[in-house]
Parts: C-alpha cells; structure tokens; sequence
C-alpha cells in the first residue's frame, strides 16, 4: 500500500488533542515514551514503545486506526490495520 491510498484514511477527522498526555496513563499514573493523536476522535494514547501501548489499544477497541504523532518535529500518520505509513 503507497502512502496516501490507505481506505481508513477516510475515517480521519479535523481533532484536538482531548489531553496534554496520554489519556489513559494520566488516570493510572503511568509513564509512556511517545504520544499518538488519534485522527478519528482526538484520544490521545502512548506509542509502541510505551508500557501500555494505550495508542494501539485505542485503535483496536474503537475501530479508529488511523493516529498521527504527537512528537515535536514529527509529522506522520500510522494506520494500526494496514501497520503503514499513511
């Protein structure tokens, strides 16, 4: 799949972060590594990476695949389903 032609790009949304952290971390008091933006909702859940891989969770029980990076200087989109650059 080429960057651009992923179907799920069609679930994404114009979203505001609902957090300054990880939602779920925030609650539990955990750490996380890297923050990804939801692009359906705005949840915003930790990396791979991270201990919890909220992100992925998200994407998985909400059916919203498609996430952006929250990292300064960073400016991607992940699709979970297709695990591609989108």
């Amino acid at each position: 799949m080429t960057v651009g032609t992923d179907p799920h790009l069609a679930l994404v949304r114009p979203v505001t972060p609902r957090t300054a952290g990880c939602e779920e971390c925030l609650a539990t008091h955990s750490p996380w590594v890297h923050l990804r933006l939801c692009l359906t909702c705005g949840h915003v859940g930790c990396c791979d990476s991270s201990p919890n891989r909220h992100a992925r969770r998200h994407a998985a029980a909400d059916g919203h695949p498609i996430v952006a990076s929250l990292e300064p200087g960073e400016n991607w989109r992940w699709c979970f389903v297709h695990e591609a650059l989108v």
